[in-house]
């Protein structure tokens, strides 16, 4: 791959636009313009999630990192045909290189690379953290490179449907202005939704997210825990109907959507729960009691609930 400049980053077709911009009529992924030879150095669950969806665009996953046994089998399944090889020779052989490594580890692995002389000038260099922006890749810009931001909103199991959970979903996407069509084109194939954060909102953004999903995942299975200590038996069964429309509500609706003892401004119902939480776990009394309280704010500044309710609401939350 020809060095190229930010200003003129048309990856391998010369045409002077990005491969988002088919011709008419029926396509295949062999058909597209500028396939790119792609390096994955993080062969974990995202890493080779993505190889993948980019090779069913029509790329070419040539080279792969992989050290352990599971990863390596990642490989052979999703990125079949990839060279398993060390970072410096995945980088070398690709135009595009994906750093999927954990985020802790994306700095060094950004410096590394251009301390051992590996070669990145006109290389389109991208990584999936939530956490960063391009900023972090300044020591690869610097040599050269073309950095790229792209992370992908969807939880990896690693099973084989996670290739397809990234259809329709949104990728923050953060990059220098003029690779910004380049890198929306690569979420557009990987069947994505381009949706651009600003490198200073990038923690904000991501600190949203994980808040929402992974805290998500901590209360439901208190619930369940809770339930089970009430003698349900399936707990998930019935917490299923529940959850989905109280999502669903959420989602469409915003805190409109909120129901319960709380934007009833039922004091005693609030209080009840917080001497049980006690008794039964204090931890989940603490989370009980900062989530009241942030409903309660949220309902009297929405209307929902008058400010002598909210008033008796705050004493029975308490400490």
């Amino acid at each position: 791959m020809d060095p190229v400049t930010p200003s003129s980053a048309t990856p391998g077709n010369g045409s002077g636009a990005p491969w988002d911009a088919p011709g008419p009529g029926p396509e295949t992924p062999e058909d597209r313009p500028a396939r790119l030879s792609v390096g994955v150095v993080g062969a974990g669950r995202v890493g080779t999630a993505l190889g993948a969806a980019l090779s069913r665009a029509g790329h070419r996953v040539v080279a792969a990192t992989a050290v352990s046994e599971r990863s390596r089998s990642r490989v052979e399944e999703r990125l079949p045909g990839a060279e398993i090889a060390p970072p410096p020779e995945v980088v070398t052989a690709a135009d595009l290189v994906l750093l999927t490594v954990p985020d802790d580890e994306l700095p060094e692995l950004a410096s590394g690379l251009v301390s051992a002389g590996v070669p990145v000038t006109g290389k389109l260099v991208m990584h999936t953290s939530g956490r960063y922006g391009a900023a972090v890749l300044d020591p690869l810009t610097r040599a050269g490179a073309l950095p790229l931001a792209l992370h992908p909103v969807m939880t990896f199991t690693g099973r084989p449907d996670d290739v397809n959970r990234l259809t329709g979903i949104s990728f923050g996407v953060t990059s220098p202005e003029p690779l910004r069509p380049v890198a929306e084109a690569l979420v557009v194939e990987m069947g994505g939704e381009p949706v651009w954060i600003t490198e200073e909102r990038r923690p904000l953004y991501h600190a949203a997210l994980a808040g929402g999903a992974n805290h998500l995942v901590t209360l439901v299975v208190e619930a369940m825990d809770l339930l089970h200590a009430a003698g349900v038996a399936e707990p998930g069964r019935m917490l299923g109907p529940l959850l989905g429309a109280a999502l669903d509500n959420g989602l469409r609706l915003g805190i409109n959507g909120l129901t319960g003892p709380v934007a009833r401004g039922d004091a005693g119902t609030v209080s009840d729960h917080v001497a049980e939480l006690s008794r039964v776990s204090p931890e989940s009394r603490r989370a009980y009691i900062a989530l009241a309280r942030l409903t309660a704010d949220r309902a009297l500044a929405a209307g929902m609930l008058k400010p002598e309710d909210a008033e008796r609401l705050l004493e029975a939350l308490a400490d």
